[in-house]
């Protein structure tokens, strides 16, 4: 199949699907951290270029229900969200005949359309209940492929920490997190690549 992992720097989709013999490639504003076949700029610029499976992962920061509570008196940021949401419309609706967008709880949801699927990273080998919600499009679901129990941290304070979480409030550069949060997990790579024909 022809693949493109659509907002992918991290060429960890793309990789997974190379390995099984596809032509997968990345596109990204942001250029690959894993040296491969990757296009670095727009994707709506290429998403008519007769794909067979898109794999998106739209940024999430305008669009996260954890994030939405900042737009409150900010007009701005609720442009921006606007923005982001007409963004995603755009993937829902192109032409690629197999699609997945990926993205955390977000207003996608309630504004666009309710998930096909919501994965964890612990049903996929990583000690982590973040929720990630799938949009599918002629693709089946993913089934979990190695279920672990889920990690915590315990800080002095007795506070308790979902290690995905944890790891990633230990970085202190807002840009060097912001990437670490929006990689996709080795396993859940994986069994997108292995499950998804």
């Amino acid at each position: 199949m022809k693949v493109l992992v659509a907002c992918e720097f991290s060429g960890i989709v793309r990789e997974a699907f190379k390995a099984r013999g596809h032509d997968a490639w990345s596109c990204d504003l942001l250029p690959t951290e894993i040296p491969g076949q990757h296009i670095q700029g727009d994707v709506l610029k290429i998403i008519n270029d007769g794909w067979d499976l898109m794999i998106a992962h739209p940024p999430c920061t305008y669009l996260c229900v954890s994030g939405i509570r900042w737009n409150t008196n900010n007009p701005i940021r609720q442009q921006k969200t606007e923005d982001a949401l007409r963004f995603v419309n755009k993937l829902f609706n192109c032409r690629i005949p197999k699609k997945a967008i990926e993205n955390p709880i977000s207003i996608i949801s309630s504004r666009i359309k309710k998930p096909t699927q919501i994965i964890r990273p612990n049903q996929f080998g990583y000690g982590s209940t973040k929720a990630t919600c799938l949009w599918l499009e002629n693709l089946d679901k993913l089934t979990p492929t190695n279920i672990v129990e889920n990690e915590i941290y315990t800080s002095k304070s007795g506070r308790k920490w979902d290690k995905w979480f944890f790891e990633s409030s230990l970085i202190s550069n807002l840009e060097e997190r912001s990437k670490f949060r929006s990689r996709t997990f080795l396993g859940i790579g994986k069994a997108m690549s292995e499950q998804w024909r």
